[in-house]
């Protein structure tokens, strides 16, 4: 496994104790950043009371990880430390192993297991912690540096991105993701 976990979990104390609220922080990460988007894994509800399975998705349509791997890869222009990031995995997936015993990061309503590597490991993810099997994307990513942060929590149908407003230019430039710009202190679209 490229990734390795961390039985110190202080690389993630910015985001515990960066005062943002709970829900804002699963959502969007720290409210630290000059800009943020969302990444839509499928499109927006266009009714209200929409499902998720109301949505009709092409069968070549990108999984989670996918466009998430897409969005973390243009990001990395916007580091000075992609050989060092940290992702964390919420500990509510039951397909993911976590190790047995260690520290876990903890914010309200959410644990996660913290782990580090390079952000191009984000390539092996499936197959370093999925067995080879489709699986969620990470539940946060960021650099050392702190230049961004994406989180993808595992109720709403997008993941939330901190960064520098070039970053998400870049996101929302990009023609084969589906990113708008966001204010996190709005309601945000949800499913049902």
């Amino acid at each position: 496994m490229r990734l390795t976990y961390c039985p110190d979990t202080s690389a993630a104390d910015w985001l515990v104790r960066s005062g943002t609220p709970a829900m804002r922080l699963i959502t969007f990460g720290p409210a630290v950043f000059e800009a943020f988007a969302r990444l839509r894994f499928i499109p927006d509800p266009t009714v209200p009371g929409q499902d998720e399975t109301d949505v009709e998705m092409p069968d070549d349509h990108p999984s989670d990880i996918t466009q998430t791997r897409r969005a973390l890869h243009l990001l990395a222009g916007f580091t000075s430390t992609p050989q060092e990031c940290y992702f964390c995995v919420w500990e509510g997936y039951s397909d993911i192993p976590l190790p047995p015993h260690g520290p876990l990061v903890e914010i309200p309503h959410r644990r996660y297991a913290l782990l580090r590597g390079a952000l191009h490991d984000i390539d092996a993810w499936e197959t370093d912690l999925g067995g080879g099997h489709p699986i969620a994307p990470p539940a946060f990513v960021w650099p050392a540096d702190r230049r961004w942060c994406l989180a993808a929590d595992v109720d709403p149908h997008w993941a939330g991105i901190g960064a520098e407003r070039a970053a998400v230019d870049a996101l929302v430039a990009d023609p084969q993701l589906d990113v708008v710009p966001a204010q996190p202190a709005d309601d945000q679209p949800l499913y049902y």
